[in-house]
């Protein structure tokens, strides 16, 4: 059974909707674009345009993979989506792909966004 935070971030997935959140004790301000697990543990690729990190206030939007299981506080937000123009590397955050906001995802999702 997916978790509440997995169902919030597949809501904002499925309206293009940003995300607020605390992660690892740092309020974030992401747009989910992968969700997925590696074993059980449910994890999220996100990329990450607003807040703070564990090495300050974000300079630069980047992508950043996050375990579900330490995201707190979670909420929609209103505001545009980001979701970057490109990446350099394909995603190595989760094993098993469940969504991606791509329609025309590399990693076969075993899920299509509705």
């Amino acid at each position: 059974m997916p978790s509440a935070v997995h169902a919030l971030l597949l809501e904002a997935m499925r309206e293009r909707r940003p995300v607020a959140c605390v992660y690892q004790g740092h309020r974030r301000e992401i747009c989910p674009v992968m969700l997925g697990r590696t074993g059980l543990e449910e994890k999220a690729l996100v990329f990450q345009f607003g807040g703070t990190t564990s090495k300050g206030p974000i300079g630069k939007a980047d992508w950043k993979c996050f375990k579900l299981a330490e995201i707190t506080d979670v909420v929609l937000i209103d505001g545009r989506w980001h979701s970057g123009s490109e990446h350099s590397e394909a995603q190595h955050c989760m094993k098993m792909v469940e969504y991606d906001v791509n329609p025309a995802s590399p990693y076969s999702p075993a899920f299509k966004l509705k």
